[in-house]
């Protein structure tokens, strides 16, 4: 298929037309043209009011479902709420049933998700069925396109399987994923462990939680060698312990939730178990720590921390509520309204890189991977307008600021006029 945006705002740093407006002539899925004014053919059009494009966006923690959960979400879906809120490549997490612990496991997402206009990349699990015990098969799973190994949002006990793991993927520069929280230290609650908690009687998770193995774990890359990536860090402590890794050279990347950048705490005075989420929300000098530490470069990724759970867990007592909140659908739009523009789109666009995924550029002869947008847009996000099966979100009834037309991703085309 051959088709023209017409009069779209491109918004890419690196770029030479930065800002401008300009058409874009595709092609068989390939920027063929970037012009002032491209005359029209047989070409298919597509034109919004104050269209932007930018290249595709890029999610780096989603959760769905399927297989085992399909209640909470499918794979197809799940895709179409991606493809829905701007997103042309997403890290999908393991937490399914089966666990993705094999070259067969990781093998069948790519086969089921081969047509989706949104690209899917694989975390595999770093042990079989995350239990901690045993290292998977990690190199099989690299050649079945596994990007990266850690077992979500379970901490690993026994820091020898951590070191076995780092000086062994080394060989192919793989990336493991740690997720720092004691469990002894956290077990049993249910916020941040602060005035807030005190206040309302509530167990807390205190920072040391997550500080004390984050330590560990760089102490142990700092043994081993090899990659290290945290994909959520949730207080200013833990920031600056990155700090000073990046500062000794280590091979230490770092990410934060979008909720950690908009909620703090206090969000929990409603016990709206929409914000139990893992980490929990800390301070608001945490949430600004985060923001800086974003802007600065120490942390490397933003994500949804898109987690889908069923209603028969979410709409509960506070303190029998699941953790986790849904976010592909608000991301842009709470981002948006954080920073600038510009900041925003860099955000969304830089993690490809450190996963060594494809990352196409916005030029002439480039694959078309693109998501198109309004970033002036703002609304009240509601329940009734979110795609995804399940509504455990955060951020109903935030004002978001920015609204999404769709994506393109070589022949693929994903539409919200559609």
């Amino acid at each position: 298929m051959n088709l023209i945006l017409k009069n779209a705002i491109i918004v890419d740093s690196k770029s030479n037309h930065h800002f401008q407006k300009k058409d874009l002539l595709i092609e068989s899925g390939i920027i063929k043209k970037i012009e002032n004014d491209i005359k029209v053919k047989d070409e298919k059009i597509i034109s919004f009011q104050n269209l932007h494009i930018s290249k595709g966006w890029f999610d780096s923690s989603v959760s769905f479902g399927e297989p085992g959960f399909e209640e909470r979400e499918t794979l197809e879906n799940g895709l179409k709420t991606s493809s829905k809120s701007g997103f042309t490549d997403i890290v999908l997490n393991p937490n399914t049933n089966p666990i993705i612990d094999s070259h067969s496991s990781v093998s069948h997402i790519y086969k089921k998700t081969n047509n989706s206009a949104t690209n899917v990349h694989v975390l595999a699990s770093l042990t079989k069925q995350s239990l901690g015990k045993e290292i998977a098969e990690l190199y099989d799973m690299h050649i079945a396109g596994a990007i990266a190994f850690g077992d979500y949002k379970k901490t690993l006990n026994n820091s020898n399987i951590l070191r076995i793991a780092l000086d062994y993927v080394q060989s192919f520069d793989g990336i493991i994923m740690s997720y720092p929280s004691d469990f002894d230290l956290s077990k049993d609650g249910l916020m941040h462990e602060g005035s807030v908690s005190l206040k309302l009687g509530v167990k807390g998770i205190p920072e040391i939680a997550e500080t004390s193995i984050l330590l560990r774990d760089i102490e142990i890359l700092e043994y081993t060698h090899g990659r290290i990536h945290f994909p959520f860090i949730s207080c200013e402590k833990s920031l600056n312990i990155i700090r000073n890794a990046k500062k000794r050279g280590l091979k230490v990347t770092c990410g934060v939730s979008i909720e950690h950048l908009f909620f703090t705490d206090d969000s929990l005075f409603s016990y709206d178990p929409n914000f139990k989420i893992h980490p929990p929300l800390r301070t608001k000098n945490d949430r600004e720590a985060l923001r800086s530490g974003l802007l600065d470069g120490t942390i490397d990724l933003v994500s949804s921390m898109h987690e889908p759970i069923n209603i028969e867990h979410k709409k509960v007592e506070f303190t029998k509520a699941l953790d986790g909140s849904i976010g592909l659908e608000s991301f842009f739009g709470i981002l948006n309204s954080i920073f600038t523009l510009e900041k925003t789109i860099s955000f969304l666009t830089n993690g490809k890189d450190l996963f060594k995924i494809k990352n196409p550029k916005l030029e002439i002869g480039e694959k078309a991977n693109l998501t198109m947008f309004c970033p002036d847009t703002t609304y009240d996000l509601k329940e009734e307008n979110i795609i995804s099966k399940s509504k455990n979100c955060a951020f109903i009834n935030s004002s978001l600021k920015g609204k999404v037309f769709g994506i393109i991703n070589g022949e693929n085309i994903a539409l919200n006029s559609e």
